[in-house]
């Protein structure tokens, strides 16, 4: 579909500066744009592409450098938050899958909403309640008692074990367990692992969203909870009996240990580990690969394991790749000591 840029530009409240009759037909990448795409640029280090893409229009800081002459571009103050929007307004996926399967496994006390809609294979067992506008694709399984609030989309294969809690405007990817036993084993005199019954459930409030292949623990009494807002990556685990704040994102291969309660509006980036029963302030920033060992009181920014904030460890960091200078430094200082020292003895 062809776009008007003059219809785009007041979508976003933009500035257009070159020709303002064109149109766009699709999205793409500044590297890959071609005649009639629309893109966007709005950090620095790939202003060195703005000379060379072949879009047709351009979203762009009014800061920044217009280097392409054959460009139209629209000047907005944050344009990747405004090509969002264009993705939202024009471009947003839409699911089709409507009705009920004749496969679907649906038991008689179930309570399905208005316009449910279920793919092949898909098994809603005792008690379990789903509303409205919920779409669950092919194989997903949605055990006894639980209950989905509107408007939640289930992606094929996920698992939704029994007593789960699920709120409204939510998307859950493919391969996701919800409500999987806690890791909770006991050993006896003998050095035996005995398994521990996980006897709570899984609450994920309103407006979540969880990656493929998440893994959130049931706790073993009580509730695990995921609260409104948060967004986890692919491979994300939960252990049993953690709370994770508001508005909280984790990224890929983050692991929450057992009853760990994270803050609101927190950033774990990829493979963030952490020991369980301690708790997150608000607004904590995780860099990659940190290990959390003890409990974060003030909000910043922190990296490294075990974690510190962020200066912290830099300093640190600095000091370690010096070491070798460090190590032939102690050698002369050790010299020059040794040689004063023989000398104060030959003169007494």
């Amino acid at each position: 579909m062809a776009i008007k840029i003059s219809e785009i530009a007041d979508l976003i409240n933009g500035k257009i500066v070159g020709n303002s009759e064109i149109s766009i037909e699709k999205l793409s990448n500044i590297q890959d744009a071609q005649n009639g795409d629309l893109t966007f640029l709005y950090m620095a280090s790939y202003n060195e592409h703005l000379k060379n893409t072949k879009a047709s229009v351009v979203l762009i800081p009014p800061t920044f450098e217009k280097s392409n002459e054959n460009v139209t571009y629209i000047e907005v103050e944050k344009p990747n938050l405004a090509f969002q929007k264009i993705i939202n307004n024009y471009f947003k996926p839409s699911f089709s899958l409507t009705g009920i399967h004749n496969s679907a496994n649906i038991a008689e006390s179930a309570e399905l909403g208005e316009n449910v809609a279920l793919g092949f294979n898909v098994v809603v067992e005792e008690n379990s309640i789903i509303g409205s506008d919920t779409k669950i694709y092919h194989n997903s399984v949605i055990m006894g008692n639980c209950k989905i609030g509107s408007n939640v989309l289930i992606f094929p294969n996920v698992t939704i074990r029994e007593n789960t809690v699920i709120g409204n405007n939510v998307i859950i990817h493919s391969g996701t367990v919800i409500g999987s036993d806690g890791f909770g084993y006991s050993p006896d005199q003998n050095g035996v692992y005995h398994k521990i019954p996980q006897i709570g459930n899984v609450i994920i409030e309103d407006d979540v969203e969880l990656g493929s292949n998440v893994s959130i623990d049931r706790a073993a009494v009580g509730s695990t909870i995921i609260h409104k807002g948060v967004k986890l990556d692919n491979l994300v685990q939960i252990a049993h009996n953690v709370k994770v704040g508001e508005n909280t994102v984790m990224s890929a291969q983050t692991g929450i240990s057992g009853s760990a309660k994270i803050g609101k509006n927190c950033i774990f980036a990829g493979q963030v580990g952490s020991v369980g029963h301690i708790e997150i302030a608000d607004n904590v920033i995780v860099g990659a690969q940190s290990g959390i060992s003890k409990g974060i009181k003030k909000s910043g920014t922190y990296f490294g394991s075990p974690a510190k904030e962020i200066q912290t460890t830099l300093k640190l960091e600095a000091h370690i790749r010096t070491l070798p200078k460090y190590a032939e430094k102690i050698k002369e200082l050790e010299r020059k000591i040794a040689e004063l020292e023989k000398l104060y003895k030959s003169e007494n």
